[in-house]
Formats: structure tokens, sequence, C-alpha cells
């Protein structure tokens, strides 16, 4: 009997014409690098990236299979796209670096934080195409939040591109630039503030006598319920809210202490304070 063959047929990857160069490849470029893989977005002979040290890019390269070195220049002029992952300090200087690879036709996305537009364009010296985006962390759970805002020359192709690259990690949605910075220190900071209230709320359980890892399994798992409630239903917080407190019940005494505490007013201030930070390290 003669023994059947079967092709593996690998799918062709979702963007098969564009080329992309993560330069400044840390924890947010290597997040991106293998949900691009991961997800099929793009192949690896699609994918530029560059380290500081060779060491680095040695591990890298074996890691996922791609081109990765420690020239920015060499790898932006391989790239329809150039993610700038960049600590925002270094920006001016790798804009200086890369300047002879970037075309009118190049997108550059910047993941780094307060660092506008119009500063990128104006170092590029010609009209280009600049995106800014700030992720979060939950991005390496393919569960984060992007905000995208467009430079003066990004097309409505270029942004739909940006758009595909970050729903790899997550969702995103697009802003003006004017909001940047409150979406810093809203969903940028935002896993921060609600760490603490996983904490809290663990603690809490802990004082009414659960063991620790129960009383953070519930306070954890309760928070993404409650989440994934808001974004699956589209209902209000404040109406979700409504349908767990019954009258009398424990939740609305509960809810009174919250109130009590200034558990809300303190949130907003956090968020409007983050806000605040953000905007001062945009203005230098």
């Amino acid at each position: 009997m003669n023994e059947e063959t079967f092709d593996i047929v690998v799918p062709a990857p979702s963007l098969p014409q564009v080329r992309v160069a993560i330069l400044g490849t840390g924890k947010m470029g290597g997040i991106l690098l293998q949900a691009f893989l991961k997800n099929n977005l793009l192949g690896a002979d699609q994918l530029f990236a560059t380290v500081h040290h060779p060491e680095r890019a040695q591990a890298l390269s074996a890691q996922f299979g791609i081109e990765v070195t420690t020239n920015n220049l060499t790898a932006a002029q391989q790239a329809d796209v150039v993610v700038l992952g960049v600590k925002p300090v270094q920006v001016p200087a790798l804009m200086e670096e890369i300047k002879p690879a970037l075309s009118p036709s190049t997108l550059v996305i910047s993941i780094a934080a307060s660092v506008k537009t119009r500063s990128i364009e104006d170092a590029a010296g010609h009209d280009l195409a600049v995106i800014r985006a700030m992720p979060n962390t939950p991005a390496t759970l393919a569960a984060g939040m992007t905000a995208l805002c467009a430079g003066r020359f990004v097309s409505s192709e270029q942004m739909a591109i940006a758009q595909k690259i970050f729903q790899t990690v997550g969702r995103s949605v697009v802003v003006d630039e004017k909001h940047m910075d409150a979406v810093t220190g809203l969903s940028g900071s935002g896993p921060a503030f609600i760490y603490i209230i996983i904490e809290a709320l663990a603690e809490a359980g802990v004082n009414v006598g659960l063991p620790r890892d129960v009383a953070t399994l519930l306070a954890a798992q309760t928070t993404l319920g409650s989440a994934r409630m808001v974004l699956e239903t589209g209902y209000h917080p404040a109406l979700l809210k409504d349908a767990v407190t019954t009258p009398a019940g424990c939740t609305v005494d509960g809810i009174l202490e919250l109130e009590e505490g200034g558990l809300r007013v303190t949130l907003i201030k956090a968020v409007k304070r983050a806000t605040l930070r953000a905007k001062e390290l945009a203005s230098g």
C-alpha cells in the first residue's frame, strides 16, 4: 500500500506586501514581533529589527527567525513601515541616523510616549507619514489597548495598516493627537491603577478570612469578568452596577463605603495627574 503524503499549506501573511522594521526592540518591540508572527500578519522575511548589542541581536534573530542587527539605517532602508521603539529622549538621534532611509512613501510609527508627530515630521525634513501610538502593557497577553493618532501626511490606507499592526496585541482606537496625553493618563497608566484595586480587593478578602491565593483569584477574575461585561454588552458601567445592587443588599452597603472613602474622586484625580505629567513630558 502506498503511503499518502499531504502538503502542509501555510496561509499567506495578512499584509504580504509590507516590510516592517522595529528600531529599538525592547519589551514592547518584542511583544509586537511575536504577535506579528503568531497571528500571521507578516512573514519572517518581511520583518527586521534592531537592538543595541550584537549578542542581543543574535539571540533575537535565533528566537524569531528574522534579521536582527545593530544598524538602524540598514534596517530602515529595507522597510516600508518603520516602528520607533526607543525611549523618547532617543528619538531625535534615531531620526537623524535613519533620515537618509525615509522617503515620502515610508510610514513611521512611534511608540515613544509624549513625542509629537510634528517633531518627527520636522526631523525628517519632508512630508513624512507619522503615526503616534500609545499601547499598554496588557499587550503582552494580546489584551492591550492602543490609541493611534495621525500626523499631517498619513493616508487612510496607512492608518489601516497601523490598526492591523496593533490589533494583533489587543484593541485599537483612533483619536486626535490633542487627546494622546489623556490616553497616556488613562490607558497607559491605567493598568497600574487597576493592579492597586485588585491588590486592595484581595487584601480585603484576606481580612475577612479568605486564603490569599483564593482572594487574589477572586479579585482578578472578578475584575476581568466585569471588564468583559462592559466591552461585550455595550452597557454603561452604571447600568451594570445597578444590576448587581439589589435594594437593602450587601453591595449597596459596600458602594456607600467606596463613595465615603472617595474612591471615585481619587481615581479621577489619578488619571488627571498622570495626564498632566504626560503634558509636561511632551512640552519638554
